[in-house]
């Protein structure tokens, strides 16, 4: 046997019991999907599962950082899946992590450190994480994560006091849950010694005054049972099968609607349902119809957490699905309803239940009914990729205070959001001053990309990222004003003729590039250059070989003006 110190991850499902009570097959259906999501953020987190027993999971970790920000990924991930199903359905793990002296014996780990891991689990939200005062110590100064102090907490088994922790989840808009506090349960007071004779005399006359009144009821049913005539079984079995969530549509669906509880229940199917329900509305012109797996990869604005459901649970899901989203993010997904009708409404309501809860003024629109994409919009536009880059010559710190373009409220909202978010975040920015920020996602791709597209939504042409994490990644002018964005193709202000060679000459250029006409039209630029003076001289110093009365019309990716 060899000990060690390890940070040791206990998880199981919530209601597991309840769950396979209810329906069995689709539970354990389930159950893998949702194992191979949780055993694949332990293997990317450097943990090695060590026990499995029915739902529940052990797991230990060589950093109590890494332990928890795993923990975190599996709880956002598992939320996201059961958007698609009713709340008495969701399949929810409760989550415990605790740093203990743990004894290794066969691969299987024992002691203490497991014990209170489970305990931990235990005390955890639904859909929640409660760590160990050790762990609290180890991360709170390591991860964006905000905790909620429990206090002390008294588990079986566990001869002191576990001081524990929860953690608050993030929601969809970036904000933060507040864990409900668990006092430790209050001990009554022993009854006093000479009470316990005349509680067993009190009990002792109860139970017999009972046991006398059951014995007369059951006389008085048998003989009234003597007296009545069985009834005569029907001779016809019923003819319409038990359907499980996962049957076809052939079958009667489940009479439980995969909507929120305020939703009204919709009727049951009849047993011909697929034959009795209304043909589905044809899809507008600019929607584009697709048989088969349903296409993931193409849904804008989502995060990749929603894009895995949709290729795995939604996808592989019988009729009567559907799938809701709007331009900010937010979506609602239905799966297994009694009818068309049914999922259509409680995906654009569960949508729109979500962006209301952010305050979000984008309305929620059907994406897909079943398989189909009946979204009238199409893809939002988006310039080429990349959709950002590093350039050391003209990145500087983010402050709202210089951002383009947009009024003063504007750049409050950018200080009191953007700046103090978890990373990964980005903001967008439209040519007519539209700007949309995504934060808090795993990577600068995926928020630059969700930034643009709900951005490109807004203002109906392409938009560009201005700034990631903490960085602009554009150059951002101080010596003008910035009037909106600079196009050398189809600039006015330039001579027809040498537009084409101002386009090439940017082309890939970093650095600071300026760009100045005369009076006739005759572009001088100044390119590569280390800072926003150097580039405006040189875009002037060639202007003027070439024309007069130079001044600069554009620095990087924008048109420019003078400072009022």
């Amino acid at each position: 046997m060899k000990r060690k110190i390890a940070a040791i991850f206990a998880a199981d499902i919530a209601g597991y019991s309840r769950l396979v009570a209810e329906d069995e097959e689709e539970t354990l259906r389930r159950l893998a999907s949702y194992r191979s999501v949780v055993d694949d953020f332990i293997a990317k987190a450097g943990g090695r599962i060590f026990n499995t027993a029915g739902d529940a999971v052990l797991a230990e970790f060589p950093s109590a950082v890494d332990a928890v920000r795993c923990a975190i990924d599996i709880q956002e991930s598992l939320r996201t899946r059961n958007m698609a199903y009713p709340p008495s359905r969701q399949m929810s793990f409760r989550i415990g992590i605790t740093i203990g002296d743990v004894v290794e014996r066969d691969g299987d780990l024992l002691g203490d450190g497991v014990n209170i891991a489970a305990r931990l689990e235990g005390l955890a939200e639904v859909g929640g994480i409660c760590v160990s005062r050790a762990v609290h110590e180890q991360v709170a100064n390591k991860l964006s994560v905000q905790f909620a102090d429990i206090g002390a907490q008294e588990v079986k088994n566990i001869p002191t006091p576990v001081h524990a922790y929860m953690v608050a989840m993030r929601r969809e808009d970036g904000s933060y849950t507040s864990p409900q506090v668990k006092k430790p349960a209050s001990k009554v007071a022993a009854a006093p010694v000479w009470m316990w004779p005349l509680v067993v005399a009190v009990v002792s006359v109860v139970a017999i005054g009972v046991t006398g009144f059951l014995y007369n009821t059951k006389l008085k049913q048998t003989a009234t049972a003597a007296a009545t005539p069985a009834a005569t079984p029907s001779a016809v079995p019923s003819a319409v099968p038990t359907a499980t969530p996962t049957a076809a549509a052939s079958a009667t669906p489940s009479p439980m609607p995969t909507q929120m509880a305020k939703a009204p229940m919709a009727p049951m199917a009849p047993p011909n349902a697929s034959a009795a329900m209304a043909p589905t509305p044809a899809p507008s012109p600019s929607a584009m119809p697709m048989a088969g797996k349903f296409p993931a990869d193409s849904v804008p604005f989502i995060n990749e957490r929603v894009r895995s459901y949709l290729a795995g649970d939604y996808s592989a899901a019988g009729d009567y699905k559907a799938f809701a989203l709007n331009v900010g993010g937010f979506t609602g997904s239905v799966l297994n309803q009694p009818n068309e009708e049914a999922a259509r409404t409680g995906a654009v309501e569960q949508c729109q239940k979500r962006a209301d809860a952010a305050q979000s003024p984008r309305r929620c629109e059907l994406y897909a009914v079943g398989n189909t994409i009946v979204y009238a919009h199409g893809k939002p536009p988006m310039p080429p990729p990349p959709y950002f880059r590093h350039d050391p010559m003209t990145e500087r710190p983010f402050a709202s205070k210089d951002f383009p373009m947009v009024r003063d409220p504007q750049k409050a909202r950018l200080e009191n959001m953007f700046v103090p978010a978890q990373k990964s975040r980005a903001v967008a920015l439209g040519p007519g001053a539209q700007y949309f920020m995504v934060l808090g996602t795993p990577s600068p791709e995926e928020s630059s990309r969700r930034a643009l597209e709900s951005c490109g939504a807004i203002a109906g042409v392409a938009c560009m990222i201005v700034a990631v994490d903490e960085s602009y990644v554009v150059p951002i002018p101080t010596l003008f004003r910035v009037t909106g964005f600079f196009h050398a193709a189809s600039n006015a202000s330039i001579v027809a003729e040498a537009r084409d060679d101002v386009v090439r000459r940017l082309g890939e250029a970093m650095g600071w590039n300026a760009v100045a006409v005369g009076t006739s039209g005759r572009p001088g630029l100044g390119l590569k250059a280390a800072d926003e003076q150097t580039a405006v001289n040189g875009a002037l110093a060639e202007c003027a070989k070439r024309d007069s009365d130079c001044h600069v019309i554009a620095i990087g990716p924008f048109t420019v003006g003078p400072i009022n």
